[in-house]
């Protein structure tokens, strides 16, 4: 499950967004702010999987928060939502290692396959594929977290599949580079 936290100023357009992605069933929207002093501190507090933020927000601005998110270490991944596509706020965004930028006015399923790019693995796929890097075996992996072994075979092979790797030691590599484990 892909815990999300929304920040967007419009209270309606932040409900409609929060209903929206709870309907997806691998999301799960964990909290909502209406400015970005809110958001740092319930942010920090969650630490959400993914952050989906309104680059213009009142008190601290989108790209104000995801700048404070990389100097405190958070791992959560940061999306920056905007109305317009403003070359200075885009080359800020990209300096502040955001993870995504997206218009506003793109379809709701381009919004859930971008949040899925960012965080594609669940807890439990990303703490079996740390096992699996680590070089445990499936027999292994499956005594240390209490999962049958062929329980263990299923997540590896739906983690390969969501990498699109040959196996799980490419599969650990990938998700390495990416950050993700």
């Amino acid at each position: 499950m892909i815990r999300l936290f929304i920040a967007e100023d419009q209270r309606m357009l932040l409900s409609a967004l929060g209903a929206l992605l709870d309907l997806e069933e691998d999301m799960e929207v964990i909290g909502q702010a209406t400015n970005g002093e809110e958001a740092l501190t319930a942010i920090l507090k969650l630490e959400p999987d993914v952050c989906l933020m309104d680059i213009e927000m009142p008190v601290k601005s989108g790209l104000e928060v995801a700048e404070e998110l990389t100097k405190r270490g958070s791992k959560s991944k940061v999306i920056i939502l905007t109305t317009f596509a403003r070359p200075g706020y885009f080359e800020r965004a990209v300096k502040s290692n955001v993870h995504g930028y997206l218009l506003k006015d793109g379809e709701i399923d381009d919004l859930a396959d971008a949040i899925r790019k960012v965080n594609p693995l669940s807890e439990r796929e990303q703490e079996i594929l740390r096992l699996a890097a680590l070089g445990m075996t499936t027999k292994e992996i499956a005594a240390e977290l209490f999962l049958s072994a062929g329980t263990v075979r299923n997540y590896i092979s739906e983690i390969m599949h969501k990498l699109d790797a040959k196996n799980r030691t490419e599969a650990a590599k990938v998700a390495e580079g990416e950050g993700w484990i």
